[in-house]
């Protein structure tokens, strides 16, 4: 019995450490990158106390984006959620974003994406969720999308994404969930 104990308490110790350890500091880019993002409009923050992954977001600003406000983002590698929605951002821009391989979330949604713009998003290898409402994304497009793995969440809804575009993309990624918006009642037929 006292085995147990010992076992159980070496256990818990371990565990309490772990749990205990404050997150990895910052490096000094990553510190100006942060300063750069705020002092241009943009919001970045922790996930949580215990979790030092970022959470970036422009959508907020009172002013129009520009190709500055994305370029401090190449020096944070732990960038995990990404909100562009409803700003200027167009598919040059999305080439500050093809190195954030840890993004998880990315909204697009009300932007000046197209199909061009998706190829930036080919190595996001952690990407499970992307929205594309509302964005002047194709079929050809999708293409971009199919070395996507873990993407189980995609929102084409006001986009020219056609059936047979999302059936092209559900069969390379059959775990997707495609999002196409309201769909209409078919009326009933009458004898």
């Amino acid at each position: 019995m006292p085995r147990i104990l010992t076992s159980l308490t070496l256990a818990l110790v371990s565990l309490s450490l772990a749990v205990a350890q404050p997150p990895a500091q910052r490096t000094e880019a990553e510190k100006k990158a942060l300063d750069k993002i705020r002092m241009l409009g943009g919001f970045a923050m922790e996930l949580a106390q215990n979790d030092n992954r970022l959470d970036v977001s422009f959508h907020l600003m009172d002013k129009k984006i520009t190709p500055e406000h994305l370029t401090p983002l190449k020096d944070l590698k732990s960038i995990v959620y990404l909100n562009l929605r409803g700003t200027e951002t167009n598919d040059d821009m999305l080439a500050n974003v093809a190195p954030l391989t840890s993004l998880i979330r990315l909204h697009l949604e009300k932007t000046k994406i197209t199909d061009k713009g998706l190829v930036h998003l080919k190595g996001l290898v952690n990407l499970e969720y992307l929205n594309l409402y509302g964005t002047a994304v194709t079929d050809a497009g999708l293409v971009n999308l199919e070395g996507l793995k873990k993407l189980k969440s995609l929102y084409v809804w006001q986009t020219k994404v056609t059936d047979a575009g999302a059936d092209k993309l559900k069969k390379a990624l059959p775990q997707l969930q495609i999002i196409r918006g309201i769909e209409e009642p078919k009326p009933m037929k009458t004898s």
